[in-house]
């Protein structure tokens, strides 16, 4: 699986180009905007699932967490550009331009934007950046990041509901969070964040909410998903093994045997 060849400038916009298949998991730290060039992407999350290509573009909420795979499709490789949006350059924008949110309106999880002239022009502008070797003055990269929240608010009307939004996760249902994403390889550092909990915290409540520890009830999770996609849905382990949780397959077959008494590739249990 090949890295990314990843530029960035002024930390806040980032091209990125990939000539073979690529598979990670993925957190969004801050909310982005994401322009495919060409190729495929591929978005698998709790609850939903995408398959993108080259003229859409994505907005993605700060927090998204999702399993995203990017390859090249008709001969050309997958190229994608991103605006990031700095909590410190949303507030004070949002300070002079106040909204009031609906009470209670929930957090979108992606937003798949329409094709516009505007949103083609945001990104051709930026195109001339990712050949410079300076970095981008601060003035400009702050009216750049302004014009495309600008351009976001005229062509979707929901997008304040994403940008206006910058502070920490609040503290939220752990059971119901836990059943629809663990199939995610995070820190326990991170459940605990994206749940609204200290780590102390988290675990004490999932204690409560599962009677057993984080990692066993995660490990036994993930090994029952799998168990299901091999044997029920005739996946292969090695295209299973990493959707579920796992960082490697031989560590995923092991586990999988000590769970189950037989290994994942056993081909008579399939038939």
């Amino acid at each position: 699986m090949e890295e990314p060849q990843l530029l960035s400038t002024g930390k806040v916009f980032f091209s990125v180009v990939i000539e073979k298949y690529y598979s990670k998991e993925m957190l969004v730290k801050e909310h982005t905007l994401l322009r495919i060039v060409s190729g495929e992407m591929k978005l698998i999350m709790a609850d939903s699932s995408y398959v993108l290509h080259g003229g859409d573009t994505i907005l993605f909420p700060r927090n998204t967490l999702a399993m995203i795979t990017k390859s090249p499709l008709n001969g050309e490789p997958y190229k994608a550009a991103s605006v990031y949006f700095p909590p410190e350059v949303l507030r004070k924008y949002y300070a002079s331009h106040p909204v009031t949110p609906a009470q209670e309106q929930e957090i979108p999880r992606i937003r798949v934007l329409d094709q516009h002239p505007l949103l083609d022009s945001l990104f051709g502008s930026m195109l001339p950046y990712f050949t410079m070797s300076e970095e981008l003055p601060a003035d400009i990269v702050t009216g750049k990041v302004e014009e495309a929240i600008s351009i976001l608010r005229t062509i979707d009307k929901t997008a304040d509901v994403i940008l206006s939004h910058f502070e920490e996760p609040g503290k939220i249902d752990l059971a119901d969070f836990m059943e629809k994403n663990y199939m995610f390889n995070m820190p326990m550092e991170k459940f605990s964040y994206l749940t609204g909990r200290s780590l102390t915290t988290f675990k004490r409540d999932f204690k409560r909410s599962f009677n057993t520890t984080p990692q066993k009830w995660l490990t036994q999770k993930r090994l029952e998903l799998a168990h299901h996609q091999i044997f029920e849905q005739k996946r292969r382990p090695s295209d299973v093994y990493f959707e579920v949780g796992f960082e490697n397959l031989s560590h995923f077959s092991f586990a999988f045997k000590k769970q189950f008494g037989y290994n994942p590739s056993n081909t008579m249990l399939r038939h």
